[in-house]
């Protein structure tokens, strides 16, 4: 049996009933704390999008911007740093397809990479705005400091390059 996870970022949003006009949803400290752990941030400082909700038939589409100030640790120095985050929204909620055949073929489209299924008369805002934040946080960014560490650790040198002496270097057992 597989363990249930609750989602950080809980924004249930009523078909029946969308918003007119572009509305903002944040996230308070306790959703951002949470967050900042799942995406392996050190801090989420702000969290907030601005949407426009349209129905276009059984689709929702969501559509407008996720802002973010967040505190991540480089990818070099392993030290805190922070970032801005603002990014587009643009997403759409679906029903349910009927499932394919065990070997049928099923052809995506760069439009089918931004549908959400949802069942029902709901669906959850915040845990999509929640994987839209993620795709935004770069996982290898570097920090103010990633050039100092870069030098202290003997990995800006114009020897070989590559990870395999990277890792050397780290170790001390780099080719003289």
């Amino acid at each position: 049996m597989s363990a249930r996870i609750d989602p950080e970022w809980v924004r249930i949003i009523d078909v029946r009933h969308l918003p007119a006009a572009m509305v903002e949803v944040s996230a308070d400290e306790a959703e951002r704390r949470r967050l900042a752990g799942r995406f392996g941030l050190t801090a989420i400082d702000r969290l907030v999008a601005t949407v426009r909700l349209q129905a276009t038939d059984a689709k929702i589409v969501v559509t407008g911007r996720i802002r973010a100030a967040v505190v991540q640790p480089c990818a070099i120095s392993g030290e805190d740093f922070d970032v801005t985050i603002d990014e587009p929204v643009d997403l759409r909620f679906v029903p349910p397809r009927d499932p394919a055949a065990p070997d049928e073929e099923i052809e995506i489209t760069a439009l089918d990479c931004d549908e959400i299924e949802y069942d029902g008369l709901n669906f959850d805002l915040g845990e999509a705005l929640a994987q839209t934040l993620a795709l935004s946080i770069d996982p290898f960014a570097q920090g103010p400091d990633a050039d100092r560490a870069r030098a202290e650790h003997g990995l800006a040198g114009s020897g070989g390059g590559g990870a395999f002496d990277a890792l050397a270097a780290l170790k001390g057992l780099a080719p003289q």
